[in-house]
């Protein structure tokens, strides 16, 4: 995820998508299986939280539930920490790979906090949504603009705590940082959260499981529209209609 607003960084905004790449609605058809063979895709979520409102935790168990769905690998230009795996936690790369990259339109999104690069690979994201599979981009509200102005169908969900209270006590709940630490973060968090009605969808992290339910619940909706029941389906939907 990126860094948060007032921590150094610089985003630059992308070119948009051409109509041709954009996620089409599939109208009804004779066969179901012809319409969802040519525009069956999965879906891009972009998911935002504040530091502190579980996003991690919770995306974590959501891609432990379900299927079919799995998170965006970023390029990075930082050094690689140890226990890190490269194509795993991020694609790691040099300074000049990542601006021949920003060069080419590679990415969705990127940004340079401080002294490294970080950034969405459009290509890598387009492959697996083309696919049927869905992909989640865990990015803070700049990204998210970012990539909605390329992507308007895709679907945004901002996760918030139940309380200032309640962030706050997770934001000190390691006990190792000093209250300066605690305050910027803290500050950092509301300003995340002050972009909230930016987003399509609302998951308020209280009771966890209660909110990877809902969490997953919109998922299975997404998935419940016509172009991808098309899809899914198609061979049911063929024998119901058939003379």
């Amino acid at each position: 995820m990126r860094a948060c607003s007032g921590s150094g960084v610089d985003y630059a905004i992308m070119p948009r998508f051409s109509d041709s790449k954009r996620i089409t609605s599939m109208s009804s058809t004779s066969s179901a299986s012809s319409s969802a063979a040519s525009n069956a895709r999965g879906t891009l979520y972009i998911i935002s939280a504040p530091s502190g409102a579980g996003k991690t935790t919770l995306v974590k168990a959501l891609l432990e539930r379900m299927d079919g769905i799995g998170v965006s690998v970023s390029h990075t230009t930082r050094g690689q920490r140890p226990g890190e795996q490269d194509a795993v936690n991020y694609h790691f790369v040099d300074v000049d790979h990542f601006k021949t990259m920003i060069e080419q339109g590679d990415f969705f999104e990127h940004a340079q906090v401080f002294d490294n690069f970080y950034g969405t690979s459009r290509p890598a994201v387009e492959a697996r949504l083309s696919k049927g599979e869905d992909v989640i981009l865990e990015i803070d509200w700049q990204g998210a603009q970012q990539v909605r102005a390329q992507v308007p169908e895709a679907v945004s969900i901002f996760i918030l705590p139940p309380s200032r209270e309640a962030l706050l006590k997770r934001l000190s709940g390691r006990g190792t940082d000093g209250e300066d630490v605690i305050a910027r973060r803290m500050r950092d968090a509301v300003s995340e959260m002050s972009h909230y009605d930016e987003y399509d969808l609302i998951v308020i992290n209280d009771d966890f499981e209660q909110a990877l339910d809902e969490l997953c619940g919109l998922v299975n909706a997404q998935r419940a529209r016509l172009p991808r029941v098309q899809h899914r389906h198609a061979a049911l939907l063929d024998s119901l209609l058939a003379d």
